[in-house]
């Protein structure tokens, strides 16, 4: 006979966090974060989560760059079925290993960057997620919406909007009508095996059904929906882990990504927030958030804005050794490459198109880090410099500029 013994948690529980923030680009600032959660809302079991943040953010560059500020608002609600919710009945007995769960997303987010611009967005989800075994997942949402407002511009914004045309249309279509399909296999839950694979694949469309209902524009060459333009494209990506471990707490990570998105029909270009970017404390360390590519485009050093670092194609690798040093301190030492192109030409943003020379393209940094992990909790402080710079010129790429390390902060492992 065995006996198990059970403590519930908290029906409900509220809690705070005051964060001091430093990210890639030069902002820091403090944020102010509240979680509340009620894990038993209608009786049913269901999860109720709801959060808020606010943040105020001031970028600390030299020269014309000093002085931006940005200040961030957001409200955003999750509440999870144990169950299937859907018109018609489904045999439990379908699923064999477990019920799906039904998950509806409602949020907000507010961001106004002074001398620049504000940024409305708002999403809505509907979907279900459920595990097939112990090691694959499945998620997928057939109704997915942002819809998104730039408003406020200033006169030094319009000009960027108006020198760049590709930037100037992935701001333009403000309606972005979706439907997202995930698969998920972690073979990392078993810590004991020596070789260890994660594969997530993600393949996303908008814009297809909403064609069916939308009418031709007077204003503009797109059509619309609600007077708004809505956007037409594809998105798959995959991201690759594999760990082996040698024992003692010592592993080698590696990852492997890869991305393309698609516009056709209504859009020209991705939406802005749908575009690959590169660099930062989770891809290319050596490099700042969004300062890497498109291709072997260098951004000038008076524009502060990364606006037009984006892509939409993405491919980026790391290698990182992992061991103990001493009590909670773990080290590491890394090597990273990565790049995000256009597939189609830009006057713009000369040379980010994708080519057959896109290896001589990729960005490659090293660096080590330093890890303090206590139960789980992972604060991670890495330094990484630059040996090979898409945005010089041929045959001066490769210089290890450690003048020109990068200091990245984050919160878990990268990979």
């Amino acid at each position: 006979q065995t006996n198990i013994y059970l403590s519930p948690l908290n029906k409900r529980a509220i809690r705070a966090e005051l964060q001091a923030v430093s990210k890639s680009n030069n902002f820091a600032g403090p944020r102010l974060a509240l979680t509340f959660v009620n894990r038993n809302l209608f009786k049913g079991g269901e999860l109720l989560s709801l959060s808020a943040n606010v943040g105020y953010e001031f970028q600390m560059s030299k020269g014309d760059q000093n002085g931006f500020r940005s200040i961030e608002f957001g409200i955003n609600s999750e509440l999870l079925f144990p169950r299937m919710l859907f018109p018609i009945k489904i045999e439990d007995e379908y699923f064999k290993y477990s019920i799906p769960k039904t998950k509806a997303t409602l949020g907000f987010n507010y961001l106004s960057r002074t001398e620049l611009y504000q940024l409305v967005n708002a999403n809505a989800s509907f979907g279900y997620s459920w595990n097939a075994n112990r090691y694959i997942t499945y998620d997928y949402s057939p109704v997915s919406v942002i819809l998104t407002k730039l408003s406020k511009t200033t006169p030094e914004f319009d000009e960027i909007l108006e020198a760049n045309p590709f930037l100037q249309q992935s701001f333009e279509q403000e309606f972005i009508p979706g439907t997202m399909l995930g698969f998920t296999y972690n073979g990392m839950v078993d810590q004991s095996n020596t070789n260890q694979f994660y594969i997530s694949a993600n393949f996303e469309t908008a814009g297809n059904l909403i064609g069916l209902v939308s009418k031709e524009s007077e204003t503009t060459p797109n059509n619309t929906v609600f007077g708004m333009e809505y956007a037409q494209f594809a998105k798959l990506d995959f991201d690759i882990h594999y760990h082996y471990n040698f024992g003692n707490n010592q592993t080698l990570a590696s990852r492997l990504f890869a991305g393309y998105g698609l516009a056709y029909g209504n859009s020209e270009v991705m939406p802005f927030i749908k575009q690959y970017v590169s660099g930062g404390p989770y891809s290319v360390r050596a490099f700042r958030l969004r300062s890497l590519g498109p291709g072997t485009f260098q951004e000038p050093e008076d524009n502060s804005t990364f606006f037009d670092q984006i892509g939409n194609i993405r491919l980026e690798a790391n290698v990182e050794y992992r061991f103990p040093m001493f009590s909670f301190l773990n080290g590491a030492v890394f090597v990273d490459a990565g790049n995000v192109w256009l597939s189609k030409e830009n006057e713009t943003v000369p040379g980010g198109k994708f080519t057959n020379k896109f290896l001589s393209e990729l960005g490659m940094g090293a660096g080590v880090g330093l890890r303090v992990d206590i139960q789980g909790f992972v604060l991670r402080f890495d330094f990484a410099a630059p040996f090979h710079d898409p945005g010089l010129p041929e045959g001066e790429r490769f210089d290890f500029q450690l003048d020109e390390t990068i200091f990245n902060f984050a919160i878990g492992y990268p990979f």
